[in-house]
Protein backbone atom coordinates (compact mmCIF):
# COMPACT_ATOMS: atom_id res chain seq x y z
CA UNK A 1 0.00 0.00 0.00
CA UNK A 2 1.41 3.39 -1.03
CA UNK A 3 2.06 5.76 1.87
CA UNK A 4 -0.11 8.86 1.65
CA UNK A 5 -0.16 12.01 3.75
CA UNK A 6 -3.61 13.42 3.03
CA UNK A 7 -7.10 12.33 2.02
CA UNK A 8 -6.70 14.27 -1.24
CA UNK A 9 -3.58 12.26 -2.03
CA UNK A 10 -5.39 9.00 -1.17
CA UNK A 11 -8.14 9.90 -3.66
CA UNK A 12 -5.52 10.81 -6.31
CA UNK A 13 -3.76 7.43 -6.04
CA UNK A 14 -7.12 5.64 -6.46
CA UNK A 15 -8.40 7.28 -9.68
CA UNK A 16 -10.74 4.37 -10.54
CA UNK A 17 -13.00 5.31 -7.64
CA UNK A 18 -12.20 9.03 -7.45
CA UNK A 19 -15.76 10.39 -7.73
CA UNK A 20 -17.18 7.73 -5.42
CA UNK A 21 -14.53 8.35 -2.75
CA UNK A 22 -15.31 12.07 -2.86
CA UNK A 23 -19.00 11.28 -2.25
CA UNK A 24 -18.15 9.14 0.80
CA UNK A 25 -15.73 11.75 2.08
CA UNK A 26 -18.33 14.51 1.78
CA UNK A 27 -20.84 12.44 3.75
CA UNK A 28 -18.27 11.86 6.50
CA UNK A 29 -17.08 15.47 6.79
CA UNK A 30 -20.71 16.64 6.99
CA UNK A 31 -20.73 15.08 10.49
CA UNK A 32 -18.77 15.94 13.65
CA UNK A 33 -16.10 13.33 12.83
CA UNK A 34 -12.50 14.51 12.57
CA UNK A 35 -10.67 13.55 9.38
CA UNK A 36 -7.14 12.17 9.53
CA UNK A 37 -4.83 9.62 7.89
CA UNK A 38 -4.00 6.37 9.70
CA UNK A 39 -2.43 3.28 8.14
CA UNK A 40 -2.18 5.39 4.94
CA UNK A 41 -6.00 5.46 4.71
CA UNK A 42 -8.60 8.17 5.42
CA UNK A 43 -9.82 7.64 8.98
CA UNK A 44 -12.59 9.45 10.83
CA UNK A 45 -12.47 9.85 14.59
CA UNK A 46 -14.48 11.08 17.51
CA UNK A 47 -12.05 12.33 20.11
CA UNK A 48 -9.23 9.80 19.91
CA UNK A 49 -11.48 6.89 18.90
CA UNK A 50 -11.50 5.53 15.34
CA UNK A 51 -15.09 5.38 14.10
CA UNK A 52 -14.87 4.93 10.32
CA UNK A 53 -12.39 4.61 7.52
CA UNK A 54 -12.44 4.73 3.72
CA UNK A 55 -10.73 1.97 1.74
CA UNK A 56 -10.14 1.49 -1.99
CA UNK A 57 -9.10 -1.87 -3.40
CA UNK A 58 -8.70 -3.51 -6.79
CA UNK A 59 -12.32 -4.66 -7.20
CA UNK A 60 -14.22 -2.52 -4.70
CA UNK A 61 -14.10 0.45 -2.34
CA UNK A 62 -15.63 0.58 1.10
CA UNK A 63 -16.39 2.16 4.41
CA UNK A 64 -14.81 0.52 7.45
CA UNK A 65 -16.91 0.71 10.62
CA UNK A 66 -14.44 0.14 13.44
CA UNK A 67 -17.20 -0.92 15.86
CA UNK A 68 -19.56 -2.10 13.13
CA UNK A 69 -20.56 -5.16 15.15
CA UNK A 70 -22.91 -2.87 17.12
CA UNK A 71 -24.75 -1.49 14.07
CA UNK A 72 -28.30 -2.73 13.52
CA UNK A 73 -27.60 -3.25 9.77
CA UNK A 74 -31.29 -3.29 8.85
CA UNK A 75 -30.34 -3.05 5.15
CA UNK A 76 -27.97 -6.05 5.36
CA UNK A 77 -25.08 -4.05 3.88
CA UNK A 78 -22.28 -4.96 6.26
CA UNK A 79 -19.84 -7.82 5.96
CA UNK A 80 -17.12 -9.20 8.15
CA UNK A 81 -14.13 -9.15 5.80
CA UNK A 82 -12.27 -11.77 7.85
CA UNK A 83 -14.69 -14.26 9.40
CA UNK A 84 -13.47 -15.90 12.62
CA UNK A 85 -10.72 -13.26 12.89
CA UNK A 86 -12.33 -9.84 12.95
CA UNK A 87 -14.55 -9.24 15.96
CA UNK A 88 -15.73 -5.60 15.81
CA UNK A 89 -14.79 -4.31 12.34
CA UNK A 90 -17.43 -4.36 9.60
CA UNK A 91 -17.19 -3.30 5.97
CA UNK A 92 -19.75 -1.70 3.65
CA UNK A 93 -18.61 -2.49 0.10
CA UNK A 94 -19.38 -0.72 -3.16
CA UNK A 95 -18.48 -1.49 -6.78
CA UNK A 96 -19.38 1.91 -8.25
CA UNK A 97 -20.68 5.30 -7.16
CA UNK A 98 -24.19 4.29 -8.26
CA UNK A 99 -24.15 1.78 -5.36
CA UNK A 100 -24.00 4.64 -2.85
CA UNK A 101 -27.38 5.61 -1.42
CA UNK A 102 -26.46 8.82 0.42
CA UNK A 103 -29.42 8.70 2.82
CA UNK A 104 -28.83 5.08 3.86
CA UNK A 105 -25.04 5.43 4.11
CA UNK A 106 -25.42 8.58 6.22
CA UNK A 107 -27.85 6.78 8.55
CA UNK A 108 -25.20 4.07 9.16
CA UNK A 109 -22.54 6.74 9.76
CA UNK A 110 -24.78 8.57 12.26
CA UNK A 111 -25.58 5.32 14.07
CA UNK A 112 -21.82 4.56 14.32
CA UNK A 113 -21.24 8.04 15.81
CA UNK A 114 -24.09 7.55 18.29
CA UNK A 115 -22.70 4.16 19.32
CA UNK A 116 -19.29 5.74 19.91
CA UNK A 117 -20.86 8.48 22.05
CA UNK A 118 -22.59 5.75 24.06
CA UNK A 119 -19.21 4.07 24.56
CA UNK A 120 -20.08 0.88 22.70
CA UNK A 121 -16.76 -0.79 22.09
CA UNK A 122 -15.56 -4.34 21.61
CA UNK A 123 -11.94 -4.34 22.74
CA UNK A 124 -9.52 -6.86 21.28
CA UNK A 125 -8.85 -9.73 23.63
CA UNK A 126 -5.24 -10.59 24.08
CA UNK A 127 -4.42 -14.19 24.76
CA UNK A 128 -2.27 -14.52 27.82
CA UNK A 129 0.21 -17.32 27.73
CA UNK A 130 1.85 -17.49 31.14
CA UNK A 131 3.25 -20.98 31.19
CA UNK A 132 6.67 -21.64 29.71
CA UNK A 133 7.88 -25.08 28.72
CA UNK A 134 11.64 -25.11 29.14
CA UNK A 135 13.24 -27.62 26.73
CA UNK A 136 15.16 -30.47 28.36
CA UNK A 137 18.49 -29.26 26.93
CA UNK A 138 18.07 -25.74 28.28
CA UNK A 139 16.79 -27.02 31.63
CA UNK A 140 19.90 -29.20 32.03
CA UNK A 141 22.16 -26.22 31.24
CA UNK A 142 20.32 -24.00 33.72
CA UNK A 143 20.50 -26.63 36.48
CA UNK A 144 24.24 -27.09 36.03
CA UNK A 145 25.15 -23.39 35.93
CA UNK A 146 24.02 -21.12 38.80
CA UNK A 147 25.01 -17.88 37.03
CA UNK A 148 23.13 -18.92 33.87
CA UNK A 149 20.08 -19.92 35.92
CA UNK A 150 20.03 -16.64 37.84
CA UNK A 151 20.36 -14.56 34.66
CA UNK A 152 17.61 -16.56 32.91
CA UNK A 153 15.21 -16.08 35.86
CA UNK A 154 15.87 -12.30 35.75
CA UNK A 155 14.40 -12.12 32.23
CA UNK A 156 10.76 -11.20 31.56
CA UNK A 157 8.44 -14.07 30.72
CA UNK A 158 8.43 -13.10 27.04
CA UNK A 159 12.25 -13.13 26.82
CA UNK A 160 12.40 -16.51 28.57
CA UNK A 161 9.81 -17.82 26.11
CA UNK A 162 11.85 -16.58 23.11
CA UNK A 163 14.89 -18.55 24.29
CA UNK A 164 12.82 -21.67 25.01
CA UNK A 165 11.22 -21.57 21.57
CA UNK A 166 14.61 -20.99 19.91
CA UNK A 167 15.88 -24.28 21.36
CA UNK A 168 12.60 -26.21 21.02
CA UNK A 169 12.15 -25.31 17.33
CA UNK A 170 15.46 -26.92 16.32
CA UNK A 171 14.76 -30.31 14.74
CA UNK A 172 18.08 -32.06 15.34
CA UNK A 173 19.89 -32.57 18.64
CA UNK A 174 23.12 -31.20 17.18
CA UNK A 175 21.32 -27.98 16.19
CA UNK A 176 19.82 -27.69 19.67
CA UNK A 177 23.31 -27.98 21.19
CA UNK A 178 24.77 -25.39 18.78
CA UNK A 179 21.95 -22.98 19.61
CA UNK A 180 22.42 -23.63 23.32
CA UNK A 181 26.12 -22.76 23.13
CA UNK A 182 25.27 -19.59 21.21
CA UNK A 183 22.70 -18.32 23.71
CA UNK A 184 24.49 -19.14 27.00
CA UNK A 185 26.78 -16.06 26.92
CA UNK A 186 23.83 -13.89 25.82
CA UNK A 187 21.72 -15.06 28.76
CA UNK A 188 24.58 -14.46 31.23
CA UNK A 189 25.01 -10.91 29.86
CA UNK A 190 21.26 -10.28 30.22
CA UNK A 191 20.73 -9.88 26.48
CA UNK A 192 17.37 -10.98 25.10
CA UNK A 193 17.39 -13.20 22.01
CA UNK A 194 15.69 -10.55 19.84
CA UNK A 195 16.96 -7.38 21.56
CA UNK A 196 19.01 -6.29 18.55
CA UNK A 197 15.82 -6.16 16.44
CA UNK A 198 13.81 -4.33 19.10
CA UNK A 199 16.32 -1.52 19.40
CA UNK A 200 16.45 -0.71 15.69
Amino acid sequence: MKKVNSVEEYIEVNPTYRDALIILRNLLISTELEETIKWSMPTYCLGKKNVLGIGAFKNHFCLWFHQGVFLKDEQGLLINAQENKTKALRQMRFKSKSDINNRIVLSYIKEAIENQLLGKELKPQRKKVNTITVPVELKAALNSNIKLNKSFKAFTTSKQREYCMYIAEAKRDITKQKRLEKIKPMIIKGIGLNDKYKNC
